[in-house]
């Protein structure tokens, strides 16, 4: 399964009601270290399978999550479980780290 993106208008039912947890890649078209994780993260999508979802959220394009989560730096990545936040990571990390970081909060 491919990332998909998401919007401020989607968020709730992309997210937040989603049945299996979703990891929100908060980016932006400016940001480099969000191209350079993107690719990683496509990987971790189709490696991970039915796991987890992972959505991606241009910050300049939907302001309003960024703002609700705390975002203050990107990339910032946060794993939604039940519709409630339940781990963070700020910036880019290689694929591994990336991987292994999911599958522990898990």
């Amino acid at each position: 399964m491919a990332t998909q993106a998401t919007t401020d208008a989607s968020f709730e039912t992309d997210v937040l009601q989603a049945n299996t947890p979703v990891l929100v890649d908060f980016w932006a078209e400016w940001c480099g270290p969000c191209r350079m994780i993107a690719p990683a993260l496509e990987e971790i999508a189709e490696e991970l399978g039915d796991k987890i979802q992972i959505v991606k959220l241009d910050i300049d394009a939907n302001p309003d999550a960024p703002t609700r989560y705390g975002v203050r730096g990107i990339p910032t990545m946060i794993l939604f479980k039940n519709g409630q936040q339940a781990a963070t990571q700020v910036g880019a990390m290689p694929k591994n780290a990336i991987k292994q970081w999911i599958e522990r909060e898990l």
